[in-house]
């Protein structure tokens, strides 16, 4: 059998019964669209977060648009990110108009530089949107005090970091909002597509919720900007909500799984995660590093192991961004890491047997390199 970077299926038979509970809640409830489950979740997820608001939508990349938009950037503002990222976190800025402007990441964490950031400021910025990358957290403090010197807003985009923490503070309750998608991979996956954005304005959460449903306050009429259809379906925030009270067991079996990585294969020559002072990593991924990575991915087919690259792409060098016009080079750590980053196998239901197979077949590789 084939050993995946994730699989739900464990999961899905240890939590069958109440994933089907769910399921069954919702379908007797009478109300399919925009009832009591998401509501429900929407209060449980702030409370968890200490949020004054959420609004659940349809997937994370929305999160991330209708934030921008709820918080009025648009056509003419940059917004400054990370290249090492997800491609639609630079697609949810670009679909509201506004400029991605790319600062490099710090070689060790492969978090934003935010020292790289007051350079990249221009009278056009307007927002700055952190990305808290593969389980832990941007250090948002030098952020906060740039933002507030130059009336800036702060984004984070938490798609990778459910229930991470720098300093004690979780992921996602800093800035003036915060954009987490439930995508079946994540530290807190759906059964399919979800997204959530928090925030304590209650500006944004007023236009949040119109933009999450056309743009309109009562049913049938448009207020002000028209929004999309970019509701969270019922089934999805049920079933998250259950898992919702699980999500602490969920990162403390990711964090026994990197300890047992950390221990099997920290004598090799694998440049295994980092984290940084201050930070509690929740481990979305296992991201390691060495620079033959594809002989190592290629070798470890022959025992059966599919791995994950996350990103052999760094955003800034793909031709749908060819108009943002940085050339190969700009990002040089950026650039370096996508040669050389890989995932191994990371959730909290990976037996300990299968994870002995990888990390025993990883260092056969290594040792035959």
């Amino acid at each position: 059998m084939t050993t995946l970077v994730w699989d739900y299926r464990q999961e899905y038979e240890n939590e069958r019964a109440d994933i089907l509970d769910a399921v069954e809640t919702v379908f007797n409830s009478g109300q399919l669209v925009l009832g009591d489950s998401v509501r429900g979740f929407e209060e449980e997820f702030a409370a968890y977060h200490g949020a004054s608001h959420c609004v659940g939508v349809d997937n994370g990349t929305n999160a991330i648009k209708l934030a921008l938009q709820s918080l009025g950037v648009g056509p003419g503002d940059e917004v400054v990110t990370v290249s090492n990222t997800a491609a639609p976190t630079v697609i949810a800025i670009d679909s509201v108009g506004a400029t991605p402007v790319f600062v490099d990441v710090d070689p060790d964490s492969y978090l934003m530089d935010t020292g790289q950031v007051a350079a990249a400021l221009t009278p056009r910025t307007r927002c700055l949107l952190p990305v808290h990358l593969y389980g832990q957290c941007v250090d948002l403090a030098p952020l906060e005090a740039l933002a507030a010197e130059h009336g800036l807003l702060l984004v984070e985009d938490c798609a990778q970091a459910h229930g991470a923490r720098r300093d004690g503070r979780l992921a996602g309750t800093t800035g003036d909002a915060a954009a987490f998608s439930f995508y079946p991979t994540k530290v807190l996956g759906a059964y399919g597509d979800g997204g959530a954005v928090l925030t304590s304005r209650d500006d944004a959460h007023r236009a949040l919720r119109r933009l999450r449903y056309y743009g309109m306050e009562e049913r049938y009429y448009v207020v002000g900007t028209p929004g999309h259809n970019s509701r969270l379906d019922e089934v999805q925030a049920e079933i998250l909500r259950r898992k919702l009270r699980r999500l602490d067991s969920y990162v403390q079996g990711r964090r026994a799984v990197a300890r047992r990585y950390e221990e099997g294969l920290g004598d090799t020559g694998l440049v295994l995660p980092h984290t940084v002072p201050g930070n509690e990593h929740v481990y979305y991924v296992y991201t390691v590093r060495h620079p033959r990575r594809d002989d190592i991915i290629k070798a470890l087919k022959t025992y059966d192991i599919e791995l994950n690259i996350s990103y052999p792409w760094p955003v800034h060098t793909m031709s749908g961004f060819a108009h943002l016009g940085y050339g190969a080079g700009s990002l040089p750590v950026t650039e370096e890491l996508a040669g050389q980053i890989f995932s191994l196998p990371m959730y909290p239901a990976l037996a300990p047997d299968i994870q002995d197979k990888v990390i025993s077949a990883v260092r056969d590789v290594l040792d035959g390199l």
